[in-house]
């Protein structure tokens, strides 16, 4: 019995030792925690909880328990170990998706700064970065789509016939295989998951079209990187301001013709490589010293796939003839879109012999040879 008590009260003791061990670590610890409260409380306004706690802090040390935990919290939301702060100071609603948006890009080395919202779109914003150095350029523009809960494009279904499907792999357009089914019924059935695949599919699109018609030599912004829900191309305009559209400049009598020219050789460009801009007009051409650029290439489309394409090319050019128009320029345009169409569109009657030829003896030559 005796040595039973003993073992007891050495437990005791030790339990004792170990206590005020711990109450030391603890109070190290306690100092360290107070620090790094402090430190974003300063950082991030959070000098109160903004969440209502079920019962108030009984002491100071139960409130900094319930403080710290929502710092915790706020810090696993906003990724506080790549918290980026921008010279832009975005309105209501928009901060949210502009930060997630460019995030990538920033984390990514491309992008350091939101510079200013140069552009507010339908259904896209458009803002001035400044460019990492490994970029090679000062400024970059930064195409972020809008939520679609806030978007206004409609009868967008048009513009999306014999589209396939895009996804971001890499920071590059990739068509989804055909075989992937699971990706098919989620769009059919307008989930979630669907409706985000269609919304990068739709960027995708155009960022695509971007890649191909700079590489022709059509005069649109150079594109340089895309994600999900944006993407970076060049920037027109300097620190002060962006390059303006035609429809907000004033043109000499003798820029009229060849900026004319230069447009008609555009959009006969575009249809060699098989697109219809589907939205030109002079709101969406930039002209910044001299020169031209074509923009917003979302509702671009394929001639080859799109049943609407020869009336979207009609309109398209009747809008550049309407401009131009104003400044003494007069072209027909139902026959300039016959012309063009015609010369760069339409089917060449050798290439249907040959594809027909191919088909025949490809598809039913042995049949043929068998016969």
């Amino acid at each position: 019995m005796k040595e039973q008590e003993e073992r007891e009260e050495d437990s005791w003791d030790q339990f004792g030792k170990n206590d005020d061990a711990s109450d030391q670590d603890s109070d190290i610890q306690w100092e360290k925690d107070s620090a790094e409260l402090e430190y974003y409380e300063r950082r991030f306004g959070l000098a109160e909880p903004t969440y209502r706690v079920p019962r108030a802090p009984k002491n100071e040390r139960e409130r900094f328990e319930m403080h710290r935990a929502e710092v915790e919290q706020v810090a696993e939301v906003a990724d506080l170990e790549s918290v980026w702060e921008i010279t832009y100071t975005p309105a209501r609603f928009e901060g949210g998706f502009l930060r997630t948006s460019l995030r990538p890009f920033y984390q990514e080395d491309q992008i350091v700064d939101v510079m200013a919202q140069v552009k507010g779109g339908k259904e896209a914003n458009v803002y001035r970065c400044r460019a990492h150095p490994s970029v090679g350029v000062e400024w970059i523009a930064a195409k972020v789509y809008r939520p679609r809960q806030f978007r206004n494009l409609r009868n967008d279904a048009i513009y999306r016939e014999g589209r396939d499907l895009l996804t971001a792999e890499d920071g590059r357009p990739q068509a989804v295989k055909r075989r992937d089914s699971r990706i098919a019924r989620a769009v059919n059935k307008k989930s979630a998951f669907g409706v985000q695949v269609r919304h990068t599919s739709w960027l995708m699109y155009e960022f695509s079209a971007l890649q191909t018609l700079h590489e022709a030599g059509v005069p649109v912004p150079k594109p340089y990187f895309v994600g999900e829900n944006a993407m970076l191309m060049e920037y027109i305009g300097d620190e002060q301001m962006a390059a303006p559209t035609l429809h907000e400049t004033r043109l000499e009598d003798d820029e009229a013709g060849p900026l004319f020219e230069r447009t008609r050789k555009s959009i006969a460009v575009m249809l060699e490589k098989g697109y219809v801009h589907g939205d030109l007009s002079a709101f969406n051409i930039l002209y910044w010293e001299g020169e031209m650029k074509l923009i917003d290439f979302p509702q671009v489309i394929d001639i080859q796939a799109n049943r609407s394409a020869r009336a979207v090319l009609n309109r398209d050019v009747e809008r550049v003839c309407q401009y131009f128009g104003r400044y003494g320029i007069r072209e027909n345009p139902n026959q300039l879109a016959e012309e063009l169409w015609e010369r760069f569109a339409a089917p060449d009657p050798d290439d249907l012999a040959a594809d027909l030829s191919s088909i025949v003896h490809g598809e039913f030559g042995e049949e043929i040879e068998e016969e």
